[in-house]
Formats: structure tokens, C-alpha cells, sequence
């Protein structure tokens, strides 16, 4: 089985109907040994800290932005801009608020991604 990592998971990319789950835009979708792409792709408040740092795409970036994605009911971030500044933060630490009313083994599995 070829293993593939999204690059690019936000909450834009996860469609909802009902109970059935979806990820849409995957034409950056590649293998996970592929290190012909270099660069940084993606929607800043879902990037994971290494890649903005200039590392490698892997699977555990992919498990942060679902992270960052569970985190939060809104738009990550939507009151700030996008942008180098809110980057560096990222890398900082700076992350979403968990809301008080999500339950604690959703909260735990959210703070390991």
C-alpha cells in the first residue's frame, strides 16, 4: 500500500454531511517518501511549527493540522491576519483556545496531535 500525506489539511478542506466525513482538495497529496517538493503550502493557522520552520511535510504535520482542525468550531485564527507574524507565534507555541465544553478525551487526544 502506498502511503500518501494531504500537505494541506485545514477545516476548508473537510466537508460535513450529517454523520459522513469528507477531505476534499488533495492536488497536494503525495507519497510519503517524496522530497522532490520543497517550499512551505498551506493555510498558516494549520501548519504544523517544523514546516513553517522549513522541515519536511510528514504524516505528523498532517496529525497537527487535524489537531489544530479539532480545536476549534470556527476558522481557526479568524480574527487575526495570516501572516509571517501569526507564523513566528506558531512557532512560539501560540495554538487555539480548547473550548471548556469539549469533553476531556476529546480535549486529550487534541493536545497529542
Amino acid at each position: 500500500m502506498l502511503e500518501k500525506f494531504i500537505k494541506i489539511l485545514n477545516s476548508g478542506n473537510v466537508l460535513v454531511d450529517g454523520s459522513l466525513l469528507a477531505i476534499s482538495d488533495l492536488g497536494m497529496c503525495q507519497p510519503v517518501n517524496d522530497n522532490e517538493r520543497k517550499g512551505v503550502y498551506g493555510v498558516i493557522p494549520y501548519m504544523a511549527p517544523k514546516v513553517l520552520r522549513g522541515h519536511q511535510y510528514t504524516q505528523a504535520a498532517d496529525i497537527y493540522s487535524f489537531g489544530i482542525i479539532m480545536m476549534s468550531e470556527e476558522i481557526t485564527f479568524n480574527d487575526i491576519p495570516h501572516d509571517r507574524t501569526l507564523a513566528v507565534k506558531i512557532c512560539k507555541g501560540f495554538r487555539p483556545k480548547i473550548s471548556e465544553d469539549t469533553p476531556k478525551l476529546i480535549a486529550n487526544l487534541i493536545v497529542k496531535c
